[in-house]
């Protein structure tokens, strides 16, 4: 057994349904020994709950195959131990992930599966309690609530408000301060248990990739399970509640730090920043001023000689565009979000490091099984706006095809255009084998 494997004892009550669909949860009889009552139907359904979001191993190198081996038994310990207040996180393995273009590193914490199993358990009973209060223009990691949403809001509102601040707060949850987030979750609740484990979660320290342990009195790594519920509820009040009520007239979208402000004029822009920027500083977090920008939203009824007139949200940029209007068919300049530059690239990148091109033993349909998932989640994700955008990008695909087509076939050799006419041809006669093609990036004959 590896270090920190939950194993534990058979016989623990956890339903055959753990390896299909979860069942309502009820709630265990207390018993005089637990000093907290938690389900252990909780704890099954965190399970699954971390089994469908996969993930890596963390300090342990146990895999979620290997935790589920012994998954009754591993299961009993979790419970036991969070119930009986004894459980002590792990350290959690610290990855550093370079941000594109050479621009640092981001810092992940990669918990043990068996330490997200308990903080799925502590997200699931304090997320009820916490998401009635959040605010309407809060989009990140809360249910029934996607980027897209976000975008499409941000989107009418650039066209009713002709300025933007485009807000990026420095190292956001390498900063959280431990204080005020657990003061912020003893505001919705008074269980013992939560708070004490929230608390141990947020103590607990780095592991390096050395094996030394570095040690946290601030922040909440990216990557834990319960990081996007504290951090949600570190910033609604930090920022959403305060914001209804120092400027209730004031619209914005905030997709967890990712903030976006609209204001009427430049001035409004410039006065809402600075007590942005104090207020933020009084929470100890501190304004990005290399990345945080006064945006004006230039169309065909804005041309003014402002600058800058683009900003990124959510994984969309936006700016001035031509599109066409839908009932005369005139084209007009408007300031519409598309996906970004920076998504293309590493959807090109992914793309690249499938090497289709060289699999000339793999037939089209062999590629489309793996090509497919990736494409359609980035249709999902980025195809709602502006649409040709997204499907410029994928043609890159159909290059890869290409090749693969000359190296596949001895009599297209060397011959580019008689391999493109032939892919062209087969996305004419089954356009949805690809499902970049059914999306409308076909590649086209002569």
């Amino acid at each position: 057994m590896k270090p920190g494997n939950a194993g534990g004892a058979k016989g623990a009550g956890y339903p055959d349904s753990v390896g299909g669909q979860p069942q309502p949860e009820r709630e265990e009889p207390a018993s005089g020994s637990k000093p907290f009552t938690i389900s252990k139907r909780s704890v099954s359904r965190a399970f699954l709950k971390v089994k469908a979001n996969k993930g890596a191993p963390g300090v342990d190198e146990e895999s979620i195959a290997e935790f589920e081996s012994n998954l009754e038994g591993n299961l009993y310990k979790i419970w036991n131990r969070l119930s009986s207040g004894s459980y002590f996180p792990p350290p959690v393995r610290k990855v550093e992930i370079p941000k594109p273009g050479g621009r640092g590193v981001r810092v992940l914490g990669v918990p043990t599966v068996a330490d997200r199993v308990a903080q799925t358990v502590v997200a699931m009973y304090l997320e009820p309690l916490v998401e009635p209060s959040f605010h309407p223009d809060s989009y990140g990691y809360r249910p029934g609530r996607s980027p897209q949403q976000a975008v499409g809001v941000c989107r009418e509102r650039c066209w009713r408000y002709d300025w933007v601040i485009d807000l990026d707060i420095r190292a956001f949850f390498d900063n959280l301060d431990h204080d005020l987030v657990l003061k912020a979750t003893r505001h919705h609740t008074e269980e013992k248990w939560i708070l004490l484990y929230v608390e141990r979660w947020l103590k607990a320290p780095l592991m390096r990739k050395d094996g030394s342990l570095e040690a946290r009195e601030k922040g909440s790594p990216q990557g834990s399970a319960i990081s996007p519920l504290l951090a949600n509820l570190f910033m609604h009040y930090a920022f959403d509640a305060w914001m209804q009520r120092e400027y209730p007239e004031v619209r914005f979208e905030r997709y967890a730090d990712d903030v976006v402000v609209h204001c009427v004029s430049e001035q409004q822009a410039k006065e809402i920043l600075a007590a942005i920027t104090e207020r933020l500083a009084e929470v100890k977090l501190e304004v990005n001023p290399e990345k945080t920008r006064i945006v004006y939203c230039r169309d065909d009824n804005r041309r003014g000689p402002h600058r800058p007139v683009w900003f990124d949200f959510a994984g969309h940029t936006f700016r001035p565009r031509w599109a066409k209007r839908g009932r005369d068919g005139k084209v007009f300049l408007g300031f519409l979000p598309a996906v970004s530059e920076g998504n293309i690239r590493r959807l090109w990148r992914k793309i690249r490091n499938l090497k289709l091109h060289l699999r000339s033993g793999s037939t089209l349909e062999m590629m489309a099984d793996e090509v497919n998932p990736i494409t359609r989640g980035w249709i999902n994700y980025y195809g709602r706006y502006y649409r040709s955008k997204l499907i410029d990008a994928l043609r890159r695909i159909n290059t890869y095809l290409v090749r693969w087509a000359e190296r596949k076939f001895r009599k297209l050799r060397g011959h580019p255009e008689g391999a493109r006419r032939l892919v062209a041809t087969i996305a004419q006669q089954e356009p949805r084998l690809f499902v970049h093609w059914e999306y409308g990036a076909r590649p086209t004959v002569g």
